[in-house]
């Protein structure tokens, strides 16, 4: 199971440096930063790589025993499959048990670990690495330096050119030096830069009326600059509490956080817009239009038709009045219809996800013990170990397990299905494969052996022998048949 379980997790982390490859790089990280992002993020694949690596170590245990013949040598002793399967059944137990708390309260911890290590390294900006022809601007935006030619044993930079326009007046400055030194003071929070033989091009904008420009121009053989950096050392924040979210919580924080987003939900669905409808429109009843005292009407005599005819009786004025409060409180009903919409749509998309999230607590260590009573039976009938062809099966049995997995998730997401049908429906569908894979085993059949298949194959020909012979003589005999077979010929000889 060890190994089996190294196995997985490092074609798992070759995938996450992949994928993270070029935020590590370049930015002058230490090794202590990146080890310890690994190890959060081995932790954070657990729930990924255990049921993987159970079925491969369940399939080479019990195939190492079929294929060295113990397991041959145990079934001649009077010991039954399920007798033989019974400590490891127990071991398959417990290690299910203990995915649960790893599942539960270490994979939370390390999620929040691994998405803080990563915004402090998305905070930090590249080290300064200058190729030669092209313009940095890793600096500054303001800030464009390039750089002919780098030393890489000295360090020196031939023919600098340096774009600053970092005043806020928009003065700009151009400096162009033959060679010189551009590095990072040991705090990583000043640039120095010594440049030697150079001009200084700097344009000023005077604030005069007239907006008049100016240039000065001056020459050096040796210039020192100082530049106030951030960004380039790496800063660890405390415990981000921006980091939330359904994968950071255990199940007892997740079922809070359901109860607290069912009301929520319940709010802004079961409600209806009759409270909106009522704070904005009903409640004022014909105030909705700002009428003036005189065309106002008790609400028990108010019609709609007195209405237009009352207000054909104002001037422009007066209706262009009314027509622009009734337009701002309609556009306020509507923005106010618009949030509730928005804010309840959020509401059920955190509800879906934090309900499946708990799901997710629940069936993957059943899956773990589900996936090794798929491999246990599988290894006993192939009767092979090592790693050719278990891997080989557990792959299969996983990108099955793992495409059935997406689609209930993706189902349960989008509400399409509850999250109980969609987070456990990989669980219905491999329990009933794994208790006929246990039948097939303590029976001895041959279900991987190629002969078998081939025996069947032999008697299934037999059968229909009789009837198929003579339609074959009848088809081969037929004009039509003939006629395909001249054409055939005619095209091979051309």
């Amino acid at each position: 199971m060890v190994v089996t379980f190294f196995i997985v997790f490092f074609v798992l982390m070759m995938n996450f440096i992949w994928r993270y490859i070029d935020e590590l790089t370049g930015k002058g990280l230490d090794a202590s930063v990146i080890i310890e992002l690994l190890f959060y993020a081995t932790i954070n694949m657990i729930p990924l790589g255990l049921p993987l690596a159970m079925l491969l170590a369940a399939i080479m245990t019990m195939g190492n025993l079929g294929e060295n013949f113990e397991l041959q040598a145990m079934k001649s002793a009077g010991m039954s499959l399920m007798r033989i399967m019974k400590p490891l059944i127990g071991v398959a137990i417990v290690m299910s048990i203990a995915s649960f708390f790893v599942i539960n309260n270490l994979v939370p911890y390390a999620y929040k670990k691994s998405r803080s290590i990563l915004y402090d390294i998305n905070r930090q900006k590249q080290v300064l690495e200058f190729q030669d022809g092209l313009f940095f601007n890793g600096i500054d935006e303001n800030l464009s330096i390039r750089v002919e030619h780098q030393d890489p044993e000295t360090g020196l930079l031939n023919n600098i050119l340096i774009y600053d326009n970092r005043q806020s007046a928009g003065n700009m400055r151009t400096t162009i030096a033959e060679s010189g030194y551009i590095r990072l003071t040991n705090d990583k929070k000043f640039l120095l830069i010594t440049l030697y033989n150079g001009e200084n091009y700097e344009q000023t904008r005077n604030n005069e009326w007239y907006n008049k420009n100016s240039l000065r121009h001056d020459k050096f053989e040796m210039q020192d600059m100082r530049v106030a950096m951030t960004g380039f050392d790496f800063q660890r924040t405390e415990e981000n509490d921006l980091i939330s979210g359904s994968q950071a919580m255990n199940i007892v924080e997740l079922q809070h956080a359901i109860d607290s987003l069912d009301r929520a939900v319940a709010e802004h669905t079961t409600s209806s817009y009759k409270p909106l409808l009522q704070e904005n429109i009903f409640s004022k009843d014909i105030q909705v239009l700002s009428l003036p005292d005189s065309l106002r009407r008790d609400k028990t005599g108010f019609r709609a038709a007195n209405l237009l005819d009352s207000l054909n009786k104002l001037d422009v004025r007066k209706r262009n009045d009314i027509w622009q409060s009734a337009r701002t409180v309609a556009l306020n009903s509507r923005n106010a219809f618009s949030f509730d919409e928005t804010s309840a749509k959020d509401a059920l998309t955190q509800l879906y996800r934090s309900k499946n999230d708990w799901h997710k607590k629940l069936s993957l260590p059943v899956s773990v013990l589900i996936f090794f009573l798929i491999g246990a039976p599988l290894g006993a009938i192939i009767r092979k170990g090592g790693l050719g062809t278990p891997i080989v099966i557990s792959v299969v049995f996983f990108v099955f397990y793992y495409i059935i997995s997406l689609n209930g998730e993706k189902a349960a997401k989008e509400g399409v299905w509850s999250s109980f049908s969609g987070m456990w429906l990989s669980s219905f569908v491999l329990a009933p494969i794994a208790i006929y894979l246990i039948i097939k085993a303590t029976n001895d059949s041959s279900l991987l052996d190629t002969e078998w298949y081939y025996a069947k194959m032999q008697k299934f020909k037999e059968k229909i022998a009789p009837y198929w012979n003579p339609m074959r003589d009848r088809i081969t005999s037929s004009k039509l048949w003939l006629k395909v077979q001249e054409q055939v010929a005619k095209r091979k000889k051309k």
